[in-house]
């Protein structure tokens, strides 16, 4: 009885289950259109950003990143500079500037594309 009350309410709850391996292989295919950050992604948030197990959200997961979009563009920037949780400090971008980690994160997030 439990499974079927279980299985009805989530039918009801119109929320369709989350495809993994399709946001993964989303993330995967994603890449700026700007060869320098094309290249910075390459050589620093892409090793974490497409990748479902690092606790990174993953590029163009709208779902992973709305929350903490909400928190504003220089938060976000804040917490890539100074590292947060698992990412290291600078999200192991060297050569990035600001502007950059300001691009980068928008293009992960998928904001203001």
């Amino acid at each position: 009885m439990l499974v079927v009350v279980t299985a009805l309410l989530a039918a009801c709850s119109g929320a369709k289950p989350i495809d993994r391996a399709a946001l993964v292989a989303r993330a995967e295919a994603l890449q700026p259109a700007d060869a320098r950050l094309s290249d910075l992604y390459q050589h620093a948030c892409r090793a974490c950003h497409v990748v479902a197990t690092s606790g990174a959200p993953l590029t163009g997961d709208h779902d992973a990143w709305r929350a903490r979009w909400q928190k504003g563009l220089p938060k976000l920037v804040d917490n890539a500079v100074a590292g947060l949780n698992g990412m290291p400090a600078g999200g192991q971008c060297v050569r990035c500037t600001l502007a950059d980690y300001e691009a980068l994160t928008r293009f992960m997030a998928g904001e203001g594309q």
